[in-house]
């Protein structure tokens, strides 16, 4: 448990120490009403490295499709999406995947979690968006691990929330040089879930 912390205060001590004023989003608890609160953007992508282990994806359509996708990765890293994207929140519910690979888009990191991870896990999931400028987190079935941090056209498994390779992965690539779109929120989106 101490360890947990101490990497959750080192990773959100370096997110305070380089962010200015901003917001975030955070869902209630079927999140269909997010509210606006304070929160701190993760500085830019200059001022950190990426993280080691990180898969890399290229050739990504950015087609809009009314239709489900099949995605070749799992968790999707990319390609054709919903219109709509989804609101950077946590969630306690799974969402379209076809939105959550919209708000990528828009520059979101996507941080997909087994369903029944711990409530320790989960609350340092809660922590990272919160702190973040453009974090979606989500449960997801099928997970080829505990975690999974992706963004668009980049991906990272890992075992734990409190593994320091999470916060440098969310530092690097919210909003960072692999978007598409950068600076378009993805507030304003929807907040449907589905199950």
């Amino acid at each position: 448990m101490r360890r947990i912390a101490a990497v959750l205060l080192v990773g959100l001590t370096l997110l305070a120490a380089c962010s200015s004023d901003g917001g975030g989003v955070v869902a209630t608890d079927d999140a269909t009403t997010p509210t606006e609160k304070p929160g701190a953007i993760i500085p830019p992508p200059s001022q950190v490295v990426e993280p080691e282990g990180v898969q890399t994806f290229t050739g990504l359509e950015q087609t809009h499709v009314d239709t489900p996708v099949d995605y070749p990765q799992n968790p999707p890293v990319g390609g054709p999406h919903n219109p709509q994207w989804q609101t950077c929140a946590f969630y306690d519910k799974p969402i379209m995947k076809e939105r959550g690979v919209h708000s990528m888009e828009h520059g979101a990191v996507w941080i997909t979690y087994t369903p029944g991870l711990p409530a320790a896990q989960l609350d340092i999931l809660k922590e990272l968006q919160a702190a973040g400028k453009e974090v979606l987190v989500t449960p997801y079935e099928g997970l080829p691990s505990p975690l999974v941090a992706t963004a668009w056209g980049k991906q990272l498994t890992l075992q734990t929330a409190d593994d320091p390779k999470l916060v440098q992965f969310v530092q690097y690539f919210d909003d960072g040089p692999q978007t598409p779109e950068t600076n378009t929120p993805c507030a304003q989106g929807v907040t449907e879930t589905v199950g």
